[in-house]
């Protein structure tokens, strides 16, 4: 074979070789997960005595909780659609072994094993205690406003298809068909009360609007403060036509008086308004204007006041962080089943979303 190739490098096959280093540092100073690390390492030091009383003293050691929420915010921040391909990255990725804190020369955690210690943290509500202290962490460096607010709800889609969506009263399915049989149900009336799915039968079948197609579902909310665009306060429930306005009550209890809360159309209803002014929270409410039964439940009391008009703009900004959950987050369909799991996986997406962009605001380079 000729030698002469000219300018073509060879594709030599590369031996087995040795290198010792820190891998501290071959991570650049200024990559973006460094300040991310940071604020959840200063978080896990205030949740270590709630980490000890989930775990005995004796038995098979565990995945320390810390490094097993550090990969499930990898998870969340780079997409990654399984626990199984998660691990898979922490095989061979240095960054990611980095900031989960696992040596480049220690073992990876078999998949199994890593979902089986994830279920016990969901058991210690964890998640919830994580995005508690996320969302004081914004509030100790003044990112925070409590004064002015905006809720609004979103879909999440269940894993679960039409065709798992059977009669409540039906038996097991009959033998053949194979794995993926054909079912019609064109012209069979179904509705919650009669049928569940068979998947997941927490999901419920909703459908947004009129012209919007009905989906298993599950209705996710957050309440977010108009200052900085944070998530203060989430909830999943069952997706029914009136969760957004039952869950937005219930996040608007613990505001202060003369609080502000911005929501879109969908919550100009008497019920809500009056809900909101007994709790001593203005309600600025985008007006329905088309509306069926009457006029609307915000008058010019409160839709005169500059202030309105600036929650009407500000609310916008809540739809961001549903952009980011469906996109970034992997979260127009959950991959998890079950109302409690999908809440917990739910909850925790959003105190990631919270670290970016308590990051983007506060951090600088060099600094």
């Amino acid at each position: 074979m000729c030698d002469n190739i000219g300018m073509r490098k060879r594709d030599n096959r590369q031996g087995t070789f040795l290198a010792y280093s820190q891998v501290d540092a071959m991570i650049p100073d200024d990559h973006p997960l460094h300040p991310i690390r940071e604020m959840a390492n200063e978080i896990f030091v205030d949740l270590s005595a709630r980490f000890t009383k989930l775990y005995a003293s004796t038995g098979r050691p565990s995945i320390p909780p810390e490094r097993l929420l550090r990969a499930l915010l990898l998870q969340v921040l780079y997409s990654i659609r399984s626990e199984r391909m998660l691990i898979e990255q922490l095989r061979y990725n240095m960054l990611f072994r980095w900031f989960v804190g696992i040596n480049l020369d220690d073992p990876v955690w078999h998949p199994t094993t890593f979902t089986k210690n994830r279920e016990r943290l969901l058991d210690g509500e964890i998640a919830q205690e994580f995005f508690e202290r996320v969302v004081a962490l914004a509030r100790e460096r003044g990112l925070t406003s409590d004064e002015h607010f905006t809720v609004d709800g979103t879909l999440i889609e269940a894993w679960a298809s039409h065709k798992s969506f059977v009669p409540k009263d039906q038996g097991p399915p009959a033998p053949g068909g194979g794995r993926n049989p054909d079912v019609r149900f064109d012209q069979e009336k179904r509705s919650n009360a009669t049928h569940e799915s068979t998947t997941d039968p927490e999901a419920r079948l909703y459908r947004k609007s009129p012209i919007h197609e009905a989906r298993l579902c599950y209705l996710a909310h957050a309440m977010t403060e108009n200052r900085s665009g944070l998530v203060v306060d989430a909830r999943l429930t069952h997706a029914t036509g009136t969760a957004e306005r039952e869950a937005a009550l219930e996040m608007a209890a613990v505001l202060r008086p003369r609080a502000t809360l911005g929501a879109d159309k969908g919550y100009d209803t008497h019920d809500f308004v009056e809900g909101l002014r007994s709790l001593e929270v203005t309600p600025h409410v985008a007006v329905r204007t088309r509306r069926p039964r009457g006029r609307s439940s915000v008058d010019g009391r409160t839709t005169r006041h500059e202030g309105y008009a600036m929650s009407q703009r500000k609310r916008k900004r809540i739809e961001e962080v549903f952009g980011w959950l469906k996109t970034v987050g992997f979260l127009r369909k959950t991959r998890h089943r079950g109302r409690r799991l999908v809440g917990w996986i739910y909850t925790f997406a959003l105190a990631a979303y919270n670290l970016v962009r308590i990051r983007n605001l506060t951090w600088r380079v060099g600094t």
